[in-house]
């Protein structure tokens, strides 16, 4: 297995910092730190250049905070924009085309071009096959960040990567607080690393053609549900053995047919798909504001537009056209009023209001 060399002077490079500052700072330029570097960023790519090839950085304190996510209470940690986010973004620049080669085409999270939405697609692909994917495995791991093991997460970022200077500065992140904090940049790359190789061992030694991974949340299919059983035991013996982590008590084997499979924020009947729950909920309660309010915010806007990318990726016409319809107008007058584009006029959305809309 190759393992690459000499990247820390491409990390602490002043092109790359720069290039970093430009990734980190989208839809971040209201910040005062980001203020602060654009006003000078010559200062500051220097700053940041002499205090890693130095070897001075050291991790900053956490601010940490709680929030809702769904029906989940998460815990939050957020480094300062500046040197830390920026730093990350110097790491990723040089990293990611390493680490994107490891893994697997089925997994999503936190990955160009392989986000929700492609798993969308290649799940529907996998049901096409009616006969093999009969039978769902559904686990995932008990608090998977925080259960993140440093040593072993060491062990499997060294088989990729030997450079001296690059491995301290990734140790002193990893090291900077249990487990891997949800909110780092680089804790995204880390997560997914770290389910890598197990990744590989479904793939090519359980030979699992139909495997999906979103994160910590892992889906299974087969013909067979006397194949799945056995399976679940070996993945909870791997995971717990080489991994140090723990399956939630809460796994599932179910025939496709008669349960609809949740994942990625939708429900997979193979002959249609669903929006989750809680989530067409949520799309509802927010139309309902915004109707009984009369108006809508630029907030209201970004959500409709955001349950709108939900809705292109599944059979939900009738609930966009009872409740989407009905705030169509406040969002069009908040639209012209923010001189922003309405977003039920926008290419994309004016197709699917024809698909969800019409009768």
């Amino acid at each position: 297995m190759k393992r690459y060399g000499n990247l820390y002077p491409k990390i602490y490079n002043t092109g790359n910092i720069l290039l970093a500052h430009e990734n980190a700072r989208r839809g971040k330029r209201f910040y005062e730190e980001v203020k602060m570097i654009d006003a000078n960023p010559e200062k500051y790519v220097a700053r940041i250049h002499n205090i890693l090839k130095n070897k001075t950085f050291r991790n900053a304190e956490y601010v940490r905070f709680q929030r809702v996510e769904g029906n989940k209470l998460r815990d939050i940690a957020k480094l300062p924009y500046y040197p830390d986010r920026i730093i990350h973004h110097c790491i990723m620049n040089v990293l990611e085309p390493i680490w994107m080669r490891l893994f697997i085409r089925d997994t999503y999270s936190s990955m160009k071009g392989r986000g929700i939405h492609d798993g969308v697609r290649r799940m529907n692909r996998f049901l096409n096959d009616e006969q093999g994917t009969s039978y769902c495995l559904k686990l995932d791991v008990r608090k998977f960040y925080q259960s993140i093991n440093h040593d072993v997460l060491k062990a499997i970022v060294r088989k990729k990567i030997k450079c001296p200077d690059t491995l301290w500065l990734l140790d002193e992140i990893i090291d900077s607080a249990p487990g891997v904090p949800i909110g780092n940049y680089l804790s995204q790359y880390l997560a997914n690393l770290y389910l890598t190789y197990f990744d590989h061992w479904m793939k090519e030694k359980k030979r699992c053609r139909y495997y999906a991974r979103y994160c910590d949340d892992i889906v299974v299919l087969n013909s067979d549900k006397s194949v799945l059983h056995p399976l679940f035991f070996e993945i909870q013996r791997y995971l717990s053995t080489n991994l140090k982590l723990t399956v939630k008590g809460d796994w599932q084997i179910f025939p496709t047919s008669i349960r609809g499979i949740d994942f990625l924020g939708y429900r997979f009947f193979g002959s249609h798909t669903l929006i989750r729950k809680s989530i067409s909920t949520a799309f509802k309660r927010r139309s309902a504001k915004i109707v009984k309010q009369n108006k809508a915010t630029d907030s209201d806007i970004c959500a409709i537009m955001s349950y709108f990318g939900w809705f292109v990726h599944a059979n939900g016409r009738n609930l966009w056209r009872k409740y989407a319809t009905l705030t169509q107008k406040q969002i069009a007058e908040a639209a012209t009023a923010l001189n922003i584009k309405n977003p039920y006029y926008s290419k994309g959305a004016a197709n699917v209001q024809l698909q969800y809309g019409s009768a």
